[in-house]
């Protein structure tokens, strides 16, 4: 199976109609910060145009995910002009962009509520996902260097369900290619001794250094990599961060990664495409590429969803949907998870 077997293409004139609902929904809130509810309802009404099958194909996969973990929406709206990629990773004005994050957000409200981190991106709901001079070689989304595959904020007590990639500019060499690699692929070649293995809590995952930036490194509780049912588990690892416990443990590791390695799917993300992944059933990276720095780099924007946001409302300022700095919850006891994580 290959990602054009999960794809969904609007056709020329979905599109337009789309990019107009997206452009009049940003319209009557601009200015307005993301994190407003005027703003997200903005987007489930603008949700309203996106075409039925795309809207089946979105509840579909949020519901009962697919053999790949991913989703990919070719011919999504985005703005008709684009300021250059910007330089210091990050834009000041998402009504700069009102199409592309209006429909972004639009598609997200079919697979569940948006979710932030204050960690990260300075907690924006839409993020911008560019190469930053001086970062080539950080395992983050501002590097250039092979990013290894991971579960989005697997260390996190609320990470996303899923993540959303929308392309504005591909890399003007086309080198850089997004990954997936699925768990429903990978669990018939896994020997039963490596299953059993990895779903006993002998893991721990180092917080990306963007939640730990001005704090001692951190690490997650003890985990299992497989949770959930036999047939049809979720995942979570991390080939760059997650430390095994045990030397079995690092065996049944080795042996999970050598089986997705050789499952990868992936794609040059093209302007106007969106690939989406199932945090739960996938994990996800990228290609190296080199970066000009020059404002023609490589651009996706993106955004996380949750299928249950209630569930985080202990690390939430009321009304908001950006989680609170993940090491204020874990010496605050709100995140039990982190609470005796902080060194490994």
């Amino acid at each position: 199976m290959e990602l054009a077997d999960v794809s969904v293409r609007l056709t020329t004139e979905q599109t337009e109609s789309l990019r107009e609902a997206c452009a009049g929904a940003a319209g009557k809130v601009t200015g307005q910060p993301l994190d407003r509810e005027a703003v997200l309802a903005a987007a489930r009404g603008a949700a309203r145009a996106l075409p039925d099958r795309l809207i089946e194909a979105l509840g579909s996969f949020r519901v009962a995910g697919n053999p790949l973990g991913t989703l990919v929406v070719e011919g999504v709206p985005t703005d008709a002009v684009l300021p250059p990629t910007p330089a210091g990773g990050d834009l000041d004005d998402w009504s700069a962009l009102p199409v592309a994050t209006m429909v972004q957000l639009a598609i997200c409200a079919e697979l569940g509520d948006v979710i932030g981190y204050a960690d990260e991106k300075q907690g924006r709901l839409v993020q911008d996902v560019v190469p930053v001079a001086g970062a080539e070689t950080r395992q983050e989304n501002s590097g250039t260097v092979w990013l290894e595959l991971h579960t989005e904020n697997g260390f996190h007590p609320y990470k996303p369900d899923h993540l959303t990639l929308l392309c504005l500019r591909s890399d003007p060499a086309a080198e850089g290619r997004t990954v997936t690699g699925a768990v429903r692929q990978v669990l018939p070649r896994l020997s039963a001794e490596c299953v059993q293995r990895l779903r006993r809590p002998d893991f721990r995952i180092r917080h990306s250094s963007s939640f730990s930036a001005t704090q001692p490194a951190r690490w997650s509780a003890p985990l299992a990599v497989l949770t959930g049912p036999a047939g049809d588990p979720e995942l979570t690892a991390d080939f760059h961060a997650m430390r095994p416990l045990t030397a079995a443990a690092a065996e049944a590791l080795a042996e999970l990664r050598a089986a997705i390695e050789d499952a990868l799917v992936g794609t040059v993300l093209l302007p106007g495409t969106m690939i989406i992944v199932d945090n739960r059933a996938a994990v996800h990276g990228r290609t190296a590429f080199t970066a000009r720095h020059d404002g023609t780099d490589r651009w996706l924007r993106r955004c996380f969803t949750v299928a249950d946001l209630r569930r985080s409302r202990g690390a939430r300022p009321t009304g908001s949907r950006v989680c609170l700095p993940l090491h204020d919850l874990a010496d605050a006891g709100s995140a039990p998870a982190l609470a005796s994580a902080a060194a490994a």
